[in-house]
């Protein structure tokens, strides 16, 4: 049977593949939409395991919060072009809508989660993949209970945080402690968070560097202790200087909405490795 434009056009909608893909499917498929469909996805799967050894590094990162919970979700490809791609975006999207609605409990599960069509988010990057020619992949998927919780994605989407609170707050204070964690990167909430690994690596250094400027050994631990306590306020969030007001540290700035506010957790995810 001849092949109309207004059959490539319709798959085209179904499958998000180009004209060329549609058109060809459509042929060997002898003008049935179903099977046309399966050529497409298949060819998907050829491709994902042919740039299989091929690295992701771009991508988009999306972030959400409704109420008590909140997702991150990073889709990577291989080119900031794809990743630009209003198809991959709305992707991206879908699946995260997917993770808040069934809050799957880790990434393996969130890929096998249905999306709206009722097939797993797996079987829609694989389509992409079948469509763009390039491997994808879901690099990330973090998110948050708490009493109150809030999402930051940075322009660009390469970039989002979420915070989690002990109790309910205005949304702009909420959000700037949301903006506060993208733009320092801290490790932990508090200090007693911090791995005593870092803690010990940290201590060492300071104690190396003091060494080396001629300082005397029965001060290093001083000094390495007084070293400590500048990274914890430099790298816990609450201990961190307020980006709007240096004045202020975060703990403080928490305190001036509601004595007993504070943070309960975050994440932070990024494809710039900042």
């Amino acid at each position: 049977m001849a092949i109309t434009m207004a059959d490539i056009t319709h798959l085209r909608k179904m499958s998000g593949a180009g004209i060329m893909d549609c058109k060809g499917a459509l042929e060997e498929a002898g003008g049935d939409f179903d099977k046309a469909m399966e050529i497409i996805r298949k060819k998907g799967q050829a491709v994902a395991a042919k740039r299989s050894d091929r690295e992701a590094s771009e991508g988009c990162v999306l972030a959400v919060a409704e109420e008590e919970f909140a997702a991150i979700v990073a889709l990577k490809c291989e080119t900031d072009f794809v990743a630009k791609n209003e198809q991959f975006i709305a992707l991206t999207k879908e699946i995260l809508e997917a993770a808040v609605k069934n809050k799957p409990a880790s990434i393996e599960e969130l890929q096998a989660t249905p999306l709206a069509d009722g097939r797993s988010a797996q079987e829609h990057i694989t389509d992409r993949i079948g469509v763009t020619g390039e491997k994808m992949e879901l690099g990330f998927y973090e998110f948050l209970n708490g009493a109150s919780t809030i999402s930051y994605v940075h322009p660009g989407n390469k970039l989002a945080t979420i915070v989690a609170f002990n109790q309910p707050l205005e949304y702009q204070a909420a959000r700037d402690v949301a903006m506060q964690v993208a733009a320092m990167n801290p490790i932990a909430v508090r200090p007693e968070e911090v791995p005593q690994k870092t803690i010990d690596k940290e201590l060492e250094i300071a104690r190396d560097k003091a060494r080396q400027t001629g300082k005397p050994e029965n001060l290093l631990d001083r000094i390495a202790e007084g070293a400590l306590q500048k990274f914890y306020k430099e790298s816990t969030l609450l201990e961190q200087e307020f980006v709007k007001d240096a004045k202020l540290s975060i703990a403080q700035y928490l305190r001036q909405q509601d004595k007993n506010l504070t943070v309960t957790a975050f994440k932070r995810v990024t494809l710039n490795m900042e």
